[in-house]
């Protein structure tokens, strides 16, 4: 056991490891259970400790993504002064969301890069806790609406724009472009509210 190991209490050496890992991520680094050992200073046993595989250390940096993204929602949320319009907090949302994206773009592509393991529960149930901030604010804001069909669509806008700016297809900087951008793409769709919907193309 290292010196570096030695210094870590159990659970301080897992924290270690996936803040290592993020950082191997998003620096684009070649990305192992022994390169991630090598930058938290460790032994290249030590991941094995907390992590049965690369698919695990996958599924927990995923983890800590959804928490981190949840969080961010939350508190985007809670900025918005009261009383917020639905508009209002979906752009809030919206500009959050991408945000994220942009500001820990690798892992926001692993997050979603493939479907949740149903085995690991811990992924499933910190997936399902992000969908369930947006499910409770469209239950708030627009009160007999269908719950999951609604969920559905603004979550695909926000995860479209957000994938737009990671591609390169809009722009991704500066933040406040990018902000002003989603908070548009918001009031376009809102703006269709009230038109008929037998109005016909020409």
């Amino acid at each position: 056991m290292s010196t570096s190991e030695k210094s870590y209490h159990h659970h301080d050496l897992r924290a270690a490891l996936l803040t290592a890992a993020i950082e191997s991520l998003e620096a684009g680094e070649s990305f192992s259970l022994r390169a991630v050992a090598r930058r938290a200073g460790v032994s290249p046993t030590a991941p094995y400790r907390h992590f049965a595989d690369r698919d695990a250390l996958d599924s927990a940096v995923a983890v800590e993504g959804f928490k981190d993204l949840r969080a961010d929602l939350r508190a985007a949320l809670g900025d918005v002064a009261e009383p917020a319009g639905a508009e209002e907090a979906v752009s809030a949302l919206g500009v959050a969301y991408v945000a994220f994206a942009l500001r820990r773009p690798a892992v926001f592509r692993l997050m979603f890069g493939n479907q949740c393991d149903e085995a690991n529960s811990e992924r499933v149930q910190a997936s399902e806790q992000l969908h369930d901030v947006l499910n409770r604010a469209i239950e708030s804001l627009f009160p007999g609406a269908n719950i999951s069909s609604l969920s559905t669509a603004l979550w695909s806008m926000a995860h479209g724009l957000a994938f737009l700016h990671l591609d390169g297809k809009l722009r991704p900087t500066p933040a406040d472009e990018v902000a002003a951008r989603v908070q548009s793409a918001v009031a376009a769709v809102f703006a269709l509210h009230g038109t008929s919907s037998d109005t016909s193309l020409p």
